[in-house]
């Protein structure tokens, strides 16, 4: 069942133009110039934004009558606005619809969290609200608060008693969000689950029977997995895949899209060719080619000088002729490419892999005497992973830590055809525009860009484009001095562990106070973002920070 392409099932609304039309019509290259601005703008950007507007001004009439309702629900009881559930609930069964009781019961979360979270909805967060229950993308930007928008939709369609699964990245802000809007929808009388790794069954069966599941999307995954693997249905944990808001979208549904989520099990013992065509590798002499376009003859010719070429571009590693003659020395064979020895080929292609493309600190990092997977997307470790066919043991042989035994593929699935199994999909991202076309092809959704409450008064400065890394790192530094001797918080981004270290190097050498968030630090990820804005705080991040985390602004 977990194999090849899954059925697609898609609800459209009325609401719901064809985007994808839209945007064939018109040639996406084609560059203008913003009149009086002097900033360049494509011809898709000018077509997505029109159309935005369009689509917003089709749901503002809705807008118009939940804040109708306004004075209405601030004149009823706790328990009569509680009660307003249970009336929802009866009116679906009379055979009313979502959309005929969206106004009245998006009207009852607004004034639900006035009451217990101390915030009111905005009209564009509403907006946001709307487009989310149609089963679309809304493009946010930060700090418009995309968490209490999911409310809207989430209670509305948790109504109908199939459950809504809100899927987060990280399962900090699954447990934040359980939490903090849960304190909501157990207000109204909905129940809240929250499903995390290492739970029993038992536990996240619970957990997703209720009205509303939070999680991630890792976990959602591999549960959907396991069910497909036990023997007596009272096993399964899940209940069907009903309706899902999927919080940073775009980092899961494209980002992400084709990363394979795999439950395997033990094949058999490893062996000990792993060590041996390890200690093989590491003798060799490799070169490195970052990028090749012309390979020519001379450029044959000098290959054949080391013992094996690495192709970093390609993440292939390939042993010349040079490199083989060393390998039937070494391993006393007449013919290194005989089918006899495919096994041992095996192991020292994993080998040359392990040494030559794989990097510590990028790739993965060691601890506790354990090679664990850094999440190339987000920066994160992704515990229980392990790179298969062997190349995670020939990583823990390169590493000099215990190797595990080797392991077969039970199970597997990728989140895009996970994702697209949900009868209604919706998502919210503050940068959903740019993948609007791949959101619309691959999951059919269409991507709305929902205007701020307030105009926006962040400048996005243009690219800055350096000669060499030192140039960039010494301007990097530079800018944080300024910056930090005003007392101005700097957020710095890094694509990796090691690029992230390297800068913290330089700022010590400068004697600038900073913390470092990446994968080897994930543990303080929270504590360490929320401080972020503080007064002089300077903070180094892999791409793994701050998704979801408030960044409080502040003073000494």
């Amino acid at each position: 069942m977990w194999g090849g392409d899954f059925p697609f099932f898609y609800q459209k609304t009325l609401l719901k133009p064809k985007f994808h039309d839209i945007v064939k019509k018109y040639k996406i290259e084609k560059i203008k110039t913003e009149e009086g601005t002097g900033k360049k703008m494509s011809i898709f950007n000018k077509i997505f934004k029109s159309y935005s507007e369009k689509e917003v001004k089709r749901v503002m009439p809705l807008v118009e009558q939940i804040n109708g309702l306004e004075e209405k629900m601030v004149a009823l009881s706790d328990s009569e606005l509680r009660g307003k559930t249970e009336e929802f609930k009866k009116q679906l069964q009379e055979g009313k619809t979502l959309d005929d009781i969206l106004v009245e019961a998006f009207a009852v979360v607004r004034e639900a969290s006035k009451r217990v979270l101390g915030m009111r909805h905005f009209d564009v967060q509403l907006i946001g609200g709307i487009i989310l229950h149609q089963g679309r993308i809304a493009e946010m930007k930060t700090g418009e608060g995309k968490t209490l928008v999911a409310t809207l939709p989430v209670y509305l369609n948790a109504l109908e008693g199939k459950g809504v699964h809100v899927i987060t990245v990280n399962d900090y802000l699954a447990k934040r969000d359980s939490e903090w809007m849960g304190k909501l929808y157990k207000f109204l009388g909905l129940s809240v689950g929250l499903v995390i790794a290492g739970m029993e069954p038992q536990e996240k069966q619970e957990a997703y029977n209720s009205d509303v599941t939070y999680g991630t999307n890792n976990e959602f995954g591999f549960d959907y997995l396991r069910d497909n693997m036990v023997i007596y249905k009272n096993q399964l944990v899940q209940r069907g895949l009903h309706y899902a808001i999927v919080d940073e979208i775009d980092s899961i549904l494209i980002d992400e899209a084709r990363t394979p989520l795999i439950i395997s099990g033990r094949a058999n013992e490893s062996s000990s060719l792993y060590k041996s065509a390890n200690d093989f590798v590491r003798r060799l002499t490799p070169k490195i080619i970052v990028e090749e376009d012309i390979k020519d003859y001379d450029q044959a010719e000098d290959n054949e000088k080391y013992d094996y070429i690495v192709d970093l571009k390609a993440k292939s590693a390939s042993l010349t002729e040079k490199g083989i003659k060393k390998a039937e020395d070494a391993f006393h064979l007449e013919n290194f490419n005989d089918l006899e020895n495919s096994t041992l080929v095996h192991h020292v292609n994993q080998a040359l892999r392990a040494h030559g493309v794989m990097k510590k600190d990028i790739d993965y990092i060691v601890k506790d005497g354990e090679v664990l997977i850094v999440d190339e997307f987000t920066g994160r470790i992704m515990y229980g992973r392990r790179y298969n066919n062997g190349l995670h043991q020939a990583i823990e042989a390169k590493e000099n830590v215990k190797i595990a035994d080797e392991s077969r593929t039970l199970a597997t699935i990728t989140f895009q055809n996970f994702f697209r199994m949900y009868d209604k999909l919706s998502g919210m991202t503050g940068t959903a525009m740019t993948e609007a076309g791949e959101f619309e092809e691959i999951y059919n959704l269409d991507v709305v860009d929902i205007p701020t409450n307030k105009p926006m008064i962040r400048n996005d400065e243009n690219d800055v484009i350096y000669k060499n890394e030192n140039a960039k790192y010494r301007a990097i530094v530079e800018s944080i001095k300024k910056s930090h001797e005003k007392g101005q918080p700097v957020l710095v981004g890094t694509v990796s562990i090691e690029k992230s270290e390297k800068l913290s190097q330089l700022l010590k050498k400068e004697g600038i106070k900073h913390e470092v968030l990446n994968a080897k630090y994930h543990e303080k990820e929270a504590e360490i973002v929320a401080q972020a804005g503080k007064f002089g705080a300077v903070t180094i991040a892999t791409n793994m920070a701050g998704r979801g985390t408030d960044i409080m602004l502040g003073r000494k």
